[in-house]
């Protein structure tokens, strides 16, 4: 099977579609997590860091980072021949944030990267799928030369309900992103049985 169409003599095969989005901080790893899986050149919104944008743009713990994203990053997966994944990368910037709530739309689910450099970075996007009752997975994204912490801790730290799903993750790295993948499809399936029998009882 070729994304739309279907070998020769089956009937074309109509994919489930699922949105997910990936949040977190400022240079956490958004862009690189959705180039890391999208089988379609990623569409990026990247635009270099100038001199005028510092005062707002922290860098510390991500020196070596010269563009930041003003609007989305955008990438397609084929998990199977009847589903695929379209991923939304959010802006990390407060001052980008007004565009949240129509990139979630519609979402299944969503990825909340975290740094343990700069672990505060991602309370932001913790409190928005929170209070919108979306489903997130928090994925630690593994930095190198940066400390490693037991994901127990790093839930203490982040104070997470223990329904919600963490693991340390590459996001440079196909197989670990789709992993994450895979577990925010399980645990948004998960958590919409769990709310349609709260509904129903």
């Amino acid at each position: 099977m070729i994304f739309g169409r279907s070998e020769r003599g089956k009937p074309p095969v109509e994919p489930v579609t699922l949105k997910i989005l990936v949040a977190g901080g400022f240079g956490v790893g958004k862009t690189t997590l959705v180039g890391a899986v999208s089988e379609i050149r990623p569409l990026r919104t990247e635009e270099l860091l100038t001199e005028a944008g510092r005062p707002v743009d922290d860098t510390s713990g991500v020196e070596g980072k010269h563009t930041t994203t003003v609007a989305m990053d955008f990438g397609r997966i084929t998990l199977r021949e009847d589903l695929v994944l379209y991923l939304f990368g959010t802006p990390g910037q407060e001052r980008f944030w007004f565009m949240w709530d129509e990139l979630s739309e519609g979402s299944l689910g969503a990825v909340v990267l975290a740094d343990t450099r700069r672990l505060e970075d991602c309370f932001a996007a913790l409190d928005y799928f929170e209070r919108r009752s979306i489903p997130f997975v928090v994925g630690v994204n593994c930095f190198e030369g940066a400390d490693r912490y037991p994901v127990d801790a790093v839930r203490q730290a982040l104070d997470l309900d223990e329904d919600v799903p963490l693991m340390l993750c590459d996001a440079r790295d196909r197989a670990s992103v789709k992993d994450v993948l895979i577990e925010v499809v399980q645990h948004a399936m998960a958590y919409g049985a769990k709310h349609r029998q709260i509904v129903t009882s």
